[in-house]
C-alpha cells in the first residue's frame, strides 16, 4: 500500500490562483493590528513585495490594509 501526499493527490486539479502583494505606504503611525496583519503576509520594509496564494484568509488579511498595499 503506497501512501500519497497532498501534491500527488491533487495533479490534476487546476493550478492555484496566485496574489502579488506590495506594501507601498510605510506603517509607521498606523495601529498595531494593522502592522501585525502585513507581517503574517510576510511584508516588513516598503516597497517589499510577496506571492500568496488566493485564499479567503489571504483575502481578508487584505482587505484589512488594503489602503497600505498594492495588489495584481
Amino acid at each position: 500500500m503506497a501512501v500519497t501526499d497532498q501534491k500527488t493527490a491533487k495533479a490534476g486539479a487546476a493550478p492555484a490562483r496566485t496574489l502579488r502583494i506590495r506594501l507601498v505606504r510605510s506603517l509607521i503611525g498606523y495601529p498595531r493590528e494593522q502592522r501585525e496583519v502585513a507581517k503574517g503576509l510576510g511584508l516588513r520594509k516598503l516597497n517589499s513585495e510577496v506571492v500568496r496564494t488566493d485564499t479567503p484568509q489571504i483575502r481578508g488579511m487584505i482587505r484589512k490594509i488594503v489602503h497600505l498595499l498594492d495588489v495584481k
